[in-house]
């Protein structure tokens, strides 16, 4: 008997045993004085009828014999003289002209009744002993009362330790599968308000869980989606500068500037797991955007050219706004991988910044109307098109969105399905320097 249920029960029923038992023993004593008083009275009322008879009589106790049968059948005898009396009955006696009570009476416990007729004492006897055979129906009733309260007893044991140990049961069963990794079904919250408290609050953890879990999927998601994109630039310089397509200068300051960003993006990382956190710092700044545009195109020219695309910047002489530079980087990657990815062959992608804005256009398939509130989305894009088009992870946009907004700006896209489909960045364009961590 490990199980809550089990000691619950085997504890209600040794209480209720226990209740039996008290009240059993109590019943039997208050029954058993209750006889004794019932058959003393009883004994009285025949001592004062004979008494009185005898009272009257001209030749007082002659007819007595006669009675004996009669007494005999009710277990009783009489006596006629209070020597066998004990001291304190004889003196109320003599007092009172009665007496009653129990008392040893030639060697047995008996009731007695005692009461003086023209001087001499008239006492009649019922043995104790005869009670015992006379309350025993009593005694019988009560145990067959108290067997039926202890089964009823257990009954309502069992089922209220039942009713106790299923919530717990339902919570324990729930735990085990949210240790499994799955999301287990909201417990209903009924039952004693400690129960239902206890439901109701692991329901709160396993949503707390769930959305800790998503978020945490979602954050290695995110720090994967931007692990790839300088790792590609990388990978990108080292087979051109294999084939001998790109000069090494050029080459190496690429490199150089790919693993500075991810220098920043692990230091990141590690400041977010000192402070439990996860998003990342952005330090805006004054930036070019059109510098931004022309490096995010050199970056992915070697792409494009494998894609059969066009690539291009268009920008004016100079495009300044209030940004996180390497963030902003950052965007535009996201946005030139993602359209080219999608433009065929044979297509144009063009970067065109100005203050304060910076668009990335391309003339992919584009997205229907109803998807262009929903374009920034986590893995909206990525479940709608997934067998259809060659999508990334479902988090590029999102992130666009996310670094976009922390910065202090905001992004939106319009489309033509088929024709040109364009993604406009806006930052701030004036000289405030923003902050966030």
């Amino acid at each position: 008997m490990n199980t809550l249920r089990g000691r619950l029960f085997l504890a209600i029923a040794l209480i209720v045993a226990l209740s039996v038992a008290l009240t059993l023993g109590l019943g039997l004593v208050l029954t058993r004085r209750a006889v004794d008083r019932a058959t003393l009275q009883d004994v009285g009322h025949q001592a004062d009828l004979i008494a009185q008879r005898e009272r009257v009589a001209v030749s007082p106790f002659t007819y007595l014999p006669s009675l004996q049968p009669y007494l005999t059948q009710q277990h009783e005898h009489y006596l006629i003289g209070a020597s066998l009396l004990p001291d304190w009955a004889k003196e109320q006696l003599r007092r009172d002209g009665q007496s009653q009570g129990t008392a040893s009476i030639d060697g047995a416990g008996s009731f007695f009744a005692a009461r003086l007729v023209q001087g001499r004492a008239f006492v009649l006897v019922r043995p104790k002993s005869v009670i015992g055979s006379q309350g025993r129906p009593f005694v019988f009733s009560l145990l067959i009362a108290a067997l039926a309260g202890a089964v009823l007893a257990a009954i309502a044991a069992l089922l209220l330790s039942r009713r106790i140990a299923r919530p717990v049961h339902r919570v324990a069963e729930a735990a085990r599968t949210l240790a499994r990794g799955a999301r287990p079904e909201p417990l209903p919250a009924e039952g004693p308000t400690e129960l239902a408290t206890l439901a109701a609050a692991f329901n709160d953890l396993a949503v707390d869980l769930a959305q800790a879990r998503e978020a945490e999927r979602s954050f290695l998601l995110s720090v994967s989606h931007e692990l790839k994109t300088p790792l590609t630039a990388i990978r990108g310089y080292a087979e051109a500068l294999a084939d001998g397509a790109v000069d090494i200068h050029d080459a190496a300051a690429t490199v150089a500037a790919e693993a500075v960003r991810l220098e920043r993006l692990v230091g990141d990382l590690l400041d977010l797991a000192r402070m439990n956190r996860t998003d990342f710092s952005v330090h805006p700044s004054e930036v070019d955007l059109a510098e931004v545009a022309a490096d995010a195109v050199r970056r992915y020219q070697p792409q494009a050219d494998a894609f059969r695309v066009s690539l291009a910047a268009s920008s004016e002489a100079s495009a300044p706004a209030v940004a996180d530079a390497d963030r902003v980087l950052q965007v535009v990657s996201n946005l030139v991988e993602n359209a080219l990815r999608l433009t065929p062959p044979g297509g144009e992608v063009r970067v065109v910044t100005a203050a304060g804005e910076l668009r990335v256009e391309d003339t992919g398939p584009g997205l229907g109307p109803e998807e262009l509130d929903r374009a920034f989305e986590r893995f909206y894009l990525h479940e709608r098109y997934g067998r259809e088009r060659p999508v990334g992870t479902g988090l590029g946009l999102a992130l666009v969105k996310e670094l976009t907004v922390a910065m202090g700006g905001s992004v939106s896209v319009s489309s033509e399905p088929g024709e040109l489909t364009t993604f406009t960045v806006r930052l701030p364009a004036s000289a405030r320097v923003m902050s966030r961590v």
